[in-house]
């Protein structure tokens, strides 16, 4: 499956208010949602040394597909592929990589 097949299949199960004008919704759930997977390795460095066994592994799967969801509806939102997207940022890292400022920060290094 590519980016754009997982954007416009996942978007069949997107269920919020003003779907297709409201760009708030799952941006905000972007950051819920990567907030958990951040939780879930968390609680792996707490209670596991930071070693993730294969049910935290799982969970964190879980999480990452949830994040992917709200990034498609995101795009769809602003009316461009994820395939669009994933391109421009490979563009972007390449760039960057060319140049030898991959590291650093900055948006427009």
């Amino acid at each position: 499956m590519n980016f754009d097949e997982y954007q416009e299949k996942s978007r069949k199960t997107a269920i919020y208010p003003d779907q297709g004008s409201n760009l708030v919704y799952p941006t905000l759930g972007l950051t819920s949602e990567a907030g958990e997977v951040a939780d879930k390795l968390k609680k792996a460095i707490r209670d596991n040394d930071g070693k993730l066994d294969a049910e935290r592994r799982e969970a964190m799967i879980k999480e990452v597909g949830d994040v992917l969801w709200y990034a498609a509806q995101i795009c769809t939102e602003l009316g461009v592929s994820m395939d669009e997207v994933a391109a421009k940022n490979i563009e972007k890292l390449y760039s960057r990589l060319d140049r030898d400022k991959i590291s650093g920060s900055g948006d427009d290094r």
